[in-house]
């Protein structure tokens, strides 16, 4: 069984504000104190904006005191208002980096609002290894293993990104055997086939055909999970999301597709159709026009 060590792996390695708020506070004022667990008190009892209200006030008492920072973007997110806290959150995180729970944080916040790291990469000190390394383990954790993956792609080697690779490669390998092993609701290619992947593509190209896009959109989406490096099934995801008026996420997909495709000009030009019509759906003829003079003629 592997042991992996990281910085700041564990909980339980890892001082949290509400289970130690003794420790934290032993050098602050009267004031302070009694404001700060009152606002933990309200957080606790769902008066979310009362808490903030307290911990804004804890701030002005200590400007710099990060922790409070953390603990607004925690309490803005729990009363829904994503916008402040995705502000404390980044603060935080600018302020300590290397903090594991800063990180996992802001990235909880960025998903309730279907954004991405990517979108706040510019504000936070991205480029720190430590910082890089946490975010990939928060997608490891949250079974995001292709995300996961792309951040290892990243770092240089260690013995970090060996061991967390290889926990990610299993887990992608129990996934797929849960996938390959359950029944399918809906199978129409019913010749022998001893490749999983090739069966799965043939089954939703079928259910393409038959204009199942609903269907082909969730088995797509899981078997990118579960297959992250075959460019037919972000193809497939793709295009049941243009089909499913889903344009933005449709061209982000399908453009994702073009990074693992190689040798395949019959799936090239399906891909640049499918991104020319998403680009078409959105008024934007100049890049529908752009994917359509891509596509080869012959295939």
């Amino acid at each position: 069984m592997l042991k992996m060590t990281y910085a700041q792996e564990e909980p339980q390695k890892t001082i949290d504000v509400e289970e130690s708020a003794e420790v934290f506070l032993e050098e602050y004022t009267d004031e302070f104190q009694e404001t700060f667990f009152e606002a933990l008190k309200q957080k606790g009892i769902q008066n979310y904006d009362r808490a903030a209200n307290l911990l804004l006030e804890c701030k002005r008492l200590q400007p710099d005191n990060v922790v409070i920072d953390h603990e607004l973007a925690k309490t803005y997110m729990l009363d829904k208002r994503n916008v402040f806290a995705q502000q404390y959150a980044i603060e935080a995180l600018v302020a300590e980096p290397e903090n594991y729970w800063y990180l996992d944080t802001l990235v909880a916040i960025l998903e309730k609002q279907s954004n991405s790291i990517e979108a706040v990469s510019t504000t936070i000190p991205y480029e720190k290894k430590e910082l890089q390394k946490n975010l990939a383990l928060i997608y490891y954790k949250r079974r995001k293993y292709n995300a996961a993956l792309t951040v290892l792609k990243g770092l240089s080697k260690s013995d970090f990104k060996k061991e967390l690779t290889l926990k990610i490669q299993d887990s992608l390998a129990k996934v797929a055997e849960r996938t390959t092993s359950k029944s399918t609701p809906v199978v129409y290619n019913t010749t022998r086939n001893d490749d999983p992947v090739k069966t799965l593509e043939l089954n939703l190209e079928q259910q393409l055909k038959l204009g199942q896009y609903r269907m082909v959109e969730s088995r797509a989406k899981d078997a990118v999970e579960t297959y992250p490096l075959q460019p037919y099934f972000y193809y497939a995801y793709g295009y049941a999301l243009y089909k499913n008026n889903k344009n933005d996420r449709a061209i982000e997909v399908l453009e994702t597709s073009l990074d693992y495709l190689f040798e395949n000009p019959k799936l090239a030009n399906k891909i640049y159709q499918a991104l020319s019509d998403a680009y078409k759906a959105k008024n934007n003829v100049f890049k529908s026009n752009e994917y359509l003079r891509k596509i080869k003629p012959g295939f």
